[in-house]
């Protein structure tokens, strides 16, 4: 005779008074725990590279300035443009380059930014290098 034969053949017990819990609840009682939750995620954010702001010299600052003048001028006619600028990173020190095609709308001086006619504003100290499509 086994240690549970008494027991064995019994029907599983069923309460009168609380339903049965549906399986996906059931499931989440044993799901795993995650003592160190986000850890991950400030891993991942840690190694995420980011590049580092370079500083134009008076040669290619004063080229930049006079290429912006020549296209404020001509704002009437929409020229287009490829155009380079700095992104700061929200997160961490850096950031990252990108560049960015299309017709210029409008050189905003008051709040120092070239305006795209698709809309995108970018902020003249930003801007790296442009060059007339």
């Amino acid at each position: 005779m086994g240690k549970y034969d008494d027991i064995i053949s019994l029907p599983h017990p069923v309460s009168k008074t609380h339903p049965p819990m549906p399986r996906a609840e059931r499931a989440a009682q044993f799901s795993s725990f995650a003592a160190l939750s986000g850890y991950e995620e400030a891993v991942a954010e840690s190694a995420r590279l980011t590049e580092t702001r370079t500083e134009l010299g008076r040669d290619a600052l004063e080229a930049l300035d006079e290429t912006i003048r020549a296209l404020a001028a001509e704002t009437a006619e929409r020229p287009e443009a490829v155009i380079r600028f700095f992104v700061p990173d929200e997160k961490k020190a850096g950031g990252r380059y990108e560049t960015v095609r299309g017709r210029v709308k409008k050189i905003d001086e008051y709040a120092a930014q070239l305006v795209l006619a698709e809309g995108k504003k970018i902020p003249l100290g930003d801007i790296v290098s442009i060059e007339r499509v």
